[in-house]
């Protein structure tokens, strides 16, 4: 098409991919290049914003494209393990259960996430607890915990007219400021504050980086890179112009800035080009997500928040109370923390001191249960998820700029739905997603060349084999030559074993149709059975399936 006849015109020597700065970016282009057959040489465009400072920039910094050969490798395993998983769970159980039942390697986890919380939602017990309280004025001191009412009554009682001060102990606190914010922790805070879904708020910020009004919005950095540091406070200057609030006195612009902990893009801030803004002539949505950002900015420049607390013990008729105080020495950071937090410093005390007892009382509560998820908790429960090696470069359930995708899927499919109580939108797993989880097979992924400290192999999430992909040297694959041939077929171990090799350029995936059996890989042997899936990486070596199983068994 026109692509192909621009790119193949003889007086183009070289072509420039200017896709989106990132992994999915890289792997559109790198299609197009195959599928127009063009064989001529190419440049990265790395763009952060599209400001016309950062794109001269960019343009004179070109990358040549083997630069970027492992994030594409990293893009197509990512793309053929959500194949292998998608297409193949989904066959297995639409055709078992005689429906269609979408299933994929990031939806079907999340749906389980929710489906689990609300599985101890509904199994909690609540637990009854009393406390007893003393008011003694201008503050009021509580006991333990007990069990049951009695014991609390009998402190109440027992409580005479005075009570003495046992201990009392100062100790300085502070907490530093928080980073700067990265696509998944913007969303949680717009829906802990505005009540935006993750996908408004990410269609939100595309509709600024395309204005040019803020930097690139895909990202999991939470800083900037360290050659930025010199124009931290300009950008200080602008978001508070843009908040309508005075700058802090001291920046800190080192403790925004490391260079280490910045991947393929830097942290989500206001581009200098947002000072000449009109803000009032901004869609609200956007308007408020540029203050947001721009108060992070603020906060995360800022000394630490500090204070002195205080801790007292007083004795009543025997029984222990407490109480602690906060006199705050430095506000720091959270001058510019919208929540009022007011100051509860307590009168000076002294051990031995008595004070006079106004009234006592018993307190009842109860246990909670575990909250229902919302958008916000769901995207961090999302973002923790697994059991990642702190080596990993991408870690958890999908990335930050499909995170938001995935929920809208299972809205629309109909396996959750937002539900309104309080001030919350909470998201709830419908009766089909609940039945679909309980339905769903272990998916279990074992990396042969790690083991444990019980000398086993590490069971491991699938984004733990695009990072083992990401980090080592790419090999080519040859993946469309596979799929094209169709190279998937049912191998039946009824009458001896199957045996195969995951070789360096081979993944197989592993789906138990029926029967039960053995499956033996790098001296380590597990019991399948049917619905059981497996994923071995490139490299496992010999594997072999042994039993009365029949396998369904794919190879790319």
């Amino acid at each position: 098409g026109i692509l192909r006849g621009l790119m193949l015109r003889d007086d183009v020597s070289q072509v420039i991919n200017a896709c989106d700065a990132g992994r999915e970016g890289e792997l559109i282009f790198r299609n197009l290049y195959e599928l127009t057959g063009c064989t001529k040489p190419t440049l990265r465009l790395w763009l952060n914003s599209m400001e016309e400072a950062e794109i001269r920039r960019a343009l004179s910094d070109l990358r040549p494209s083997s630069d970027y050969d492992r994030l594409f490798a990293a893009a197509r395993c990512r793309e053929r393990a959500d194949w292998l998983v998608g297409i193949n769970a989904t066959r297995l159980l639409s055709v078992t259960y005689h429906r269609t039942l979408n299933t994929g390697r990031v939806v079907s986890p999340t749906l389980a996430l929710l489906t689990q919380r609300e599985a101890d939602i509904a199994g909690f017990v609540p637990e009854a607890f009393y406390t007893a309280q003393l008011h003694l004025g201008e503050f009021s001191a509580e006991s333990k915990r007990f069990s049951n009412r009695a014991e609390a009554e009998e402190a109440v009682v027992s409580a005479g007219g005075k009570c003495v001060v046992s201990a009392v102990s100062t100790k300085e606190k502070s907490e530093n400021a928080p980073a700067l914010y990265d696509l998944t922790t913007l969303q949680r805070e717009a829906n802990r504050v505005l009540g935006y879904t993750a996908q408004q708020t990410l269609d939100y910020l595309q509709s600024l980086y395309e204005k040019r009004l803020c930097t690139y919005p895909r990202t999991d950095s939470r800083y900037l890179t360290d050659g930025m540091e010199e124009g931290v406070k300009s950008l200080v200057l602008c978001a508070a112009g843009i908040c309508g609030l005075e700058p802090p006195f001291a920046v800190y612009a080192e403790q925004v800035c490391d260079s280490a902990k910045v991947s393929d893009h830097h942290a989500l801030v206001p581009t200098m080009s947002s000072a000449d803004c009109e803000l009032e002539d901004l869609p609200a949505g956007e308007c408020e997500l540029l203050r947001l950002m721009a108060a992070q900015v603020l906060r995360a420049v800022c000394a630490p928040h500090r204070w002195l607390e205080t801790s007292v013990e007083l004795v009543c008729g025997g029984v222990t109370y407490s109480v602690k105080g906060k006199t705050v020495l430095d506000p720091g950071w959270r001058v510019y923390d919208s929540a009022e937090r007011r100051d509860s410093s307590l009168p000076e005390l002294h051990e031995g001191d008595e004070l006079p007892v106004l009234s006592a009382e018993v307190k009842e509560g109860q246990t909670s249960p575990p909250a229902h998820f919302t958008e916000g908790s769901l995207l961090a429960a999302m973002e923790n998820a697994g059991d990642t090696p702190d080596e990993a470069e991408r870690k958890g359930l999908g990335t930050p700029a499909t995170r938001a995708g995935i929920i809208e899927k299972l809205v629309a499919a109909g396996f959750i739905e937002r539900k309104e109580a309080k001030k919350n939108v909470s998201l709830i797993p419908t009766q089909t997603g609940a039945a679909l989880t309980a339905v769903l097979p272990e998916y279990r992924v074992y990396d042969y060349g790690r083991v444990g400290a019980d000398g086993k192999p590490r069971a491991l999430h699938v984004e733990k084999a695009l990072d083992v992909t990401l980090r080592t040297p790419p090999v080519k694959h040859d993946f469309g030559s596979h799929l094209a041939q169709g190279e998937y077929f049912t191998v039946d171990a009824k009458n001896g074993a199957f045996e195969d090799t995951a070789d360096e350029k081979s993944f197989v995936s592993l789906l138990v149709t029926d029967g039960e059996g053995e499956l033996t890989c790098g001296g380590e042997t597990v019991v399948v059975k049917k619905g059981d899936s497996f994923f071995l990486p490139a490299g496992s070596g010999n594997y072999a399936v042994r039993g009365t199983c029949q396998t369904l068994v794919t190879r790319v």
